[in-house]
């Protein structure tokens, strides 16, 4: 009994004869794969991020006393303007991205080597911005006072206006404070770097200041830190006062729940190792170009591939903006 063997001319190719999956190759369908799943992991952290914050929603940071700075403008209260511009660099990065795979469907390869070129610059602009705006956060600006129960408690004058721990309390150079490590104190404590002043000189400074008033970190009925009398004021850094706090980390956070830094570090952290990861892959794809190893293809399908990636990462920064900086 003879079998007779067809060939379909088909063997060895990635769908293998079968009917293409919404008429896309096996690359482009094992990249939507990849977005769909790591949309599932941003989801997940958003809505993590979601349920703390209403769980605290009357003691949570607010975005426009937070994210203030801008470079090379010192003392300038810019809220939100270089988050701002740090989106519109983004935004504008995956406008250059369609027009390079666009050019790439042309086969015109001077196009897609200046648009990928732009598009590396953006993601570049972004990915140090994002640097410099964890430094600032993490540097801290005004410096407060954790209580004993874990609050925050800041500093503002008469009118409402931020005033920083170094405006008004003077550090005694003769007092002594001893850092705790793991190889003297308590075996199982380990302290960070040690703060510029103790509780004790920040109260000593806040009676020689009579315009000094304390604020805390909970929102009152017109969504503003409430600031308590004179009175007050002494009397809860005197009694809760634990310790200075500078800066914000992973422990503590000068601008309110420690919880809005351990989210602010880890999803926009996450977020940038993409941003970063698409600037490598972007760099490669982009000396490629140069090379002609697309033209030689006669397609630059990798190009489009990419390009999905940078879009989802333009396309999940929206939400981290939304979610942080603007509810």
């Amino acid at each position: 009994m003879s079998t007779t063997v067809v060939n379909t001319g088909t063997e060895g190719k990635t769908w293998g004869g079968a009917t293409k999956p919404l008429n896309a190759s096996y690359g482009k369908m094992m990249m939507w794969f990849f977005i769909v799943s790591d949309a599932l992991t941003f989801s997940g952290f958003l809505a993590a991020y979601g349920f703390s914050r209403f769980k605290f929603i009357d003691s949570w940071p607010i975005a426009d006393e937070v994210f203030t700075h801008f470079p090379f403008l010192h003392g300038v209260n810019a809220p939100m303007y270089y988050v701002a511009f740090m989106t519109f660099v983004l935004i504008m990065s995956s406008v250059t991205m369609v027009l390079a795979v666009d050019a790439g469907h042309h086969l015109n390869k001077s196009k897609v080597t200046i648009y990928m070129f732009l598009t590396i610059i953006g993601g570049v602009i972004f990915v140090g911005s994002q640097a410099w705006e964890w430094g600032t956060f993490i540097k801290g600006d005004y410096g407060a006072v954790q209580t004993k129960g874990g609050n925050i408690l800041q500093f503002v004058d008469t009118e409402g206006h931020r005033v920083a721990l170094r405006d008004f309390v003077v550090a005694d150079p003769h007092a002594e404070r001893t850092q705790h490590d793991r190889k003297g104190g308590l075996w199982f404590v380990s302290e960070g770097t040690l703060p510029t002043y103790t509780v004790e000189e920040v109260v000593h400074g806040l009676e020689a200041h009579n315009n000094v008033l304390v604020r805390t970190q909970i929102i009152n009925e017109a969504g503003e830190k409430t600031v308590l009398s004179r009175a007050e004021s002494l009397k809860q850094i005197k009694e809760n006062g634990k310790v200075v706090v500078e800066g914000a980390n992973l422990h503590v956070n000068e601008y309110g729940s420690p919880l809005f830094a351990d989210f602010f570090f880890f999803i926009t952290g996450f977020h940038g190792f993409h941003v970063f990861s698409g600037v490598i892959i972007n760099i490669i794809i982009f000396f490629n170009v140069i090379l002609g190893t697309y033209e030689r293809r006669k397609n630059y399908e990798m190009v489009e591939k990419v390009g999905l990636y940078w879009h989802f990462v333009d396309l999940v920064w929206v939400f981290v903006f939304t979610f942080f900086y603007l509810v």
